[in-house]
């Protein structure tokens, strides 16, 4: 394999949905070749994959030996079993699959097969197939593993470029959850926010005004340091925050614990970089009188 670009590197597919199609074109756009491609459902190949001359197999067919690489993208709950089937031939010398809550351990039966195995997760949403190299340029990649998985993996996310590192197997739970606070949680949060503008009378085209509004904040986030970007009233310790979260109480019970619990997170990331001023201070003493509260989460949990 020439370095800098995957000419050379054979692969075969398990799984062309949006995120194995993604990844598998990245690979073929840096000159890695694709062998098999098998899926769940009847045998038709997709477009691309026809044009870079892949063949279709059945789950139950798929023999990657001689390949580099056993790529697996198929949903988590799948896997192992997906993995025990694969193992019952001969398969390529690295399995790597892309799920960012499971570890290598998901593919142990392939690894007694000879192969040795890994993950390499795209840190990304995937609304639907992303082919772009430019997508994958952005895209962080972690990757865990043997030690043989590790390298093939460093080499494509190097060969991409990609920003990648490697992350302990015991971690990949903490990883994955921070991946659904960004993204499944930023969505909960602004759902949250449009149901709250329904209920103050505002027309369907607020809406699009919160969705938009979210995005300039997430524009100005610097990743060093997202803090830096907190603004509103929780960040200045204005006490007319009290107000809001009661009239919220009043109008939307279900959604006050959650206001109250993000605005105690901001000003936790604020004392993070340096003393709170005396009026964060307040803010941050009567919200947690509010958590105290023996009925504080009865309304949340009335919905639930």
């Amino acid at each position: 394999m020439t370095e800098g670009t995957l000419s050379g590197m054979r692969f075969s597919l398990v799984g062309p949905g949006r995120v194995g199609s993604s990844v598998a074109r990245w690979l073929l756009a840096r000159g890695a070749a694709l062998g098999a491609v098998a899926r769940r459902r009847g045998s038709r190949l997709p477009g691309w994959a026809v044009a870079a001359g892949a063949r279709a197999a059945r789950l139950d067919t798929v023999d990657s030996a001689g390949d580099d690489l056993l790529l697996l993208a198929v949903p988590d709950p799948e896997l192992p079993a997906v993995a025990a089937t694969l193992a019952s031939r001969p398969q390529a010398r690295v399995a790597l699959h892309v799920s960012g809550r499971l570890d290598a351990e998901s593919l142990a039966p392939l690894r007694s097969g000879g192969s040795a195995v890994g993950s390499l997760h795209p840190l990304r949403a995937f609304p639907r197939p992303l082919p772009s190299l430019t997508v994958a340029r952005r895209t962080f990649l972690a990757l865990e593993g043997d030690a043989a998985a590790l390298a093939l993996a460093g080499r494509i996310a190097a060969a991409l470029p990609a920003p990648h590192a490697e992350i302990a197997s015991a971690l990949k739970p903490l990883y994955h959850l921070a991946a659904t606070l960004a993204a499944g949680g930023a969505v909960t949060v602004l759902g949250g926010a449009v149901d709250l503008h329904r209920r103050a009378a505002m027309p369907p085209a607020a809406a699009a005004g919160l969705v938009e509004l979210a995005r300039g904040a997430l524009a100005a986030v610097d990743a060093a340091q997202p803090v830096a970007a907190i603004t509103g009233p929780v960040a200045r310790g204005e006490s007319a925050y009290l107000g809001q979260l009661a009239a919220l109480r009043e109008a939307f019970p279900a959604l006050h614990p959650l206001a109250v619990l993000i605005a105690l997170e901001a000003l936790r990331q604020l004392a993070g970089e340096g003393p709170l001023s005396t009026s964060q201070v307040a803010l941050r003493s009567a919200l947690r009188d509010i958590c105290g509260e023996s009925a504080f989460l009865d309304p949340l949990l009335a919905w639930v």
